[in-house]
């Protein structure tokens, strides 16, 4: 399974520079995959973690994202235009939103190219800060589009969401890096190894909820932009989530929501349902209750069996956390209240 790691060895750091984690998350103003109990082995792997997924067309360099929320007034997309042109950019798009027609919230997403823009991206941030951001009291990030997000995938038994990922990561279809895999059960080791990602076991049981959020925390914390519950069937708490420091995308088949708890499937077959569907969300401290990113649904009927429901069930939950992961990682999901708006 690997050779055993250390104790104080941890997948490696962000790379210098990496990008913001973006408005999705909060704003306050190579042949081994270890499965040793929250120790990854193998070092090979970390490094093959960390290459930019093989694709037909990547990202083009000097291309950046421009992501912000403000409280809306007039003359915000002529300052925020005027600052870009008078930078070098040229505004290659530029999408917007306002939640009401006057004293709402203005949401925008720009993308911009610049020549050089990796060497003055500091400075730039720091002009907009001073001379647009601050004087309109806006919440924004600034992103480079070549560099792709860290992003942990958690999972528990279930495979189809977490296997989805890594393959459409493989075939380049995500901008992002897998940095590790984490999982409460050693089940999904062989699966997980054949994409060259590392595997970490961490037990996750009611007994020892606190020891395992803090090996988790261990993981997670400044390593990684972003975290997909790809079904990881535990409940985290409020003390991590404010710990963790970067956005969670969770999937959940809440087209059942009469149907909480255990075998879903079966009790929505009893009941005669017509519709079943998944919601991918960000993670909050209400559970199940965070702002949506993306939903889908299929139609049933009665000539539909539990197992139908299921396979039907796992291919939308699929169809539906991919493309939120996508979305998050191309810097289109900007949040306001429990809500978010996807440019």
């Amino acid at each position: 399974m690997g050779e055993r790691r250390t104790s104080d060895e941890r997948p490696p750091g962000p790379v210098p520079g990496a990008p913001h984690r973006g408005l999705g998350a909060r704003i306050e103003g190579s042949d081994g995959a270890g499965v040793a109990a929250g120790k990854p082995a193998g070092d090979n792997l970390l490094v093959m973690a960390q290459e930019y997924p093989k694709a037909n067309a990547l990202p083009a360099q000097d291309v950046g994202r421009l992501l912000l929320r403000c409280a809306d007034r007039p003359g915000l997309v002529a300052a925020i235009s005027g600052f870009l042109t008078a930078a070098g950019a040229n505004i290659v798009s530029l999408d917007q939103h306002s939640t009401e027609q006057a004293g709402g919230t203005f949401i925008q997403r720009t993308i911009f190219h610049l020549p050089g823009l990796t060497a003055v991206r500091d400075e730039l941030e720091r002009s907009f800060r001073e001379q647009v951001a601050g004087p309109f009291e806006m919440d924004f990030t600034l992103t480079e589009a070549a560099k792709p997000k860290r992003v942990a995938l958690m999972a528990s038994r279930e495979d189809h969401c977490l296997l989805d990922l890594l393959w459409r990561n493989r075939r380049g279809e995500l901008p992002m890096s897998v940095v590790m895999v984490i999982a409460n059960h050693p089940d999904l080791a062989e699966q997980v190894r054949a994409f060259g990602v590392p595997f970490i076991y961490v037990p996750a049981t009611k007994e020892n909820r606190a020891e395992a959020e803090q090996r988790l925390l261990e993981l997670l914390r400044g390593n990684v932009d972003l975290v997909v519950l790809a079904r990881y069937m535990q409940i985290l708490t409020p003390e991590f989530l404010d710990a963790v420091g970067c956005p969670l995308i969770n999937i959940h088949h809440s087209f059942l929501p009469a149907f909480i708890g255990a075998a879903p499937y079966r009790r929505a077959k009893e009941r005669g349902v017509k519709l079943v569907g998944a919601t991918a969300h960000y993670v909050t401290e209400d559970l199940d209750e965070g702002p949506i990113i993306e939903q889908d649904v299929v139609r049933v009927d009665h000539r539909h069996t539990v197992e139908d429901l299921v396979r039907l069930g796992a291919d939308v939950e699929r169809l539906v956390l991919s493309r939120a992961v996508l979305w998050h990682c191309e810097d289109r999901v900007i949040r306001f209240g429990n809500q978010t708006v996807v440019f």
